[in-house]
């Protein structure tokens, strides 16, 4: 999740009134079994959206795997660079290096919902990638409706700016690769979280 909040207690409020809890402590912390799982899926050069304070992009780094974090959060980059891990502050959305060369890129933590179009952001990395490039995602469970939705971050008694999310389920993500000229190629669950991998049709 790009915007990204430290501390106990943080969470995702939407504008519907629901709250979503932010898995905080499991971002500052090294990647989980079910992570270190996708990253060794993850063909170099690795791009990580929304990395956050860089747990993924450092663990591959510390492979020596080639990989750049791209991420909005003033915060959470700051924290990035202090753990070593290879981050830019910048949107998605922005002009990035290596356009086009790009072998895989990272949408994990929810973060297919980053700029609340799920479709615009899949295109947009399409231009990133090369022509063989994958997304690696995470997507809901089964049960979970797709939506477009306002959020804002909320901790420690403080409200982040309205943003446009997206919730993706898994049943929905196959359609949405597919507008963007993506191919759905698989679908897994680990830890009960839900992955899926996409790769340039």
């Amino acid at each position: 999740m790009s915007a990204v909040a430290t501390g106990r207690g943080a969470h995702l409020l939407l504008d519907d009134g629901s709250t979503l809890d932010l898995a905080v402590e499991r971002w500052l912390a090294s990647p989980a079994p079910e992570e270190a799982a996708i990253l060794e899926r993850a063909r170099p050069a690795v791009l990580d959206v929304g990395c956050g304070p860089g747990r993924h992009v450092l663990a591959l780094a510390e492979r020596g795997v080639t990989a750049l974090g791209v991420e909005i959060a003033p915060h959470a980059v700051r924290i990035a660079s202090e753990r070593g891990a290879p981050v830019l502050e910048r949107s998605i959305f922005e002009r990035l290096p290596g356009a086009g060369r790009w072998s895989s890129a990272l949408l994990l933590d929810g973060n297919i919902g980053i700029g609340g179009d799920p479709a615009a952001l899949l295109a947009r990395l399409a231009e990133l990638l090369h022509d063989k490039g994958q997304v690696l995602v995470e997507v809901e469970g089964p049960l979970v409706e797709s939506r477009t939705l306002r959020a804002r971050v909320v901790a420690h008694g403080q409200r982040s700016d309205w943003f446009a999310w997206g919730i993706v389920s898994v049943t929905d993500v196959g359609d949405i690769a597919t507008r963007a000229g993506f191919a759905l190629r698989d679908c897994w669950t680990d830890a009960g979280r839900y992955f899926s991998c996409l790769e340039v049709a």
